[in-house]
């Protein structure tokens, strides 16, 4: 990870099993937290339309485990009429432990129903696409 890396975490005592690793929910969670801070540093001066979560998926590699460092990279991993999809890849020690994918769709704030990506949305992620 180079300067993709916008977010770190330690594995707190709170998020770990019986077993001693991380929880699989807890992988989900802090992927959601990158996200919202890849979003917040890098998102444009523009109008965005609400977003919900219509999917969120996630590959473990390795187990993490207590006190470990953990860096995150935000990319984005495809580009559709309503919908934007958000690769969340996980390493500790330059090795990758968990690669997460969470796509949102463009909603409408009042009513809930999709609507299309803005056009000057589409190409801003198009910059950050893998």
């Amino acid at each position: 990870m180079s300067d993709e890396t916008i977010h770190s975490f330690r594995v707190a005592f709170r998020d770990v099993g019986m077993r001693g690793e991380m929880h699989s929910s807890s992988y989900v969670s802090y992927a959601e937290e990158a996200l919202a801070e890849f979003w917040a540093t890098h998102a444009p001066d523009m109008p965005t339309p609400a977003f919900g979560v219509s999917r969120v998926g996630c590959q473990l590699h390795k187990a993490l485990h207590v006190g470990e460092t953990v860096k995150t990279a935000v990319r984005v991993s495809k580009i559709g009429g309503k919908t934007a999809g958000f690769s969340i890849l996980m390493e500790r020690d330059n090795e990758l432990v968990a690669e997460a994918e969470i796509v949102w769709t463009a909603c409408n704030p009042e009513t809930g129903e999709p609507i299309p990506l803005p056009e000057d949305l589409r190409d801003w992620l198009y910059q950050y696409l893998d």
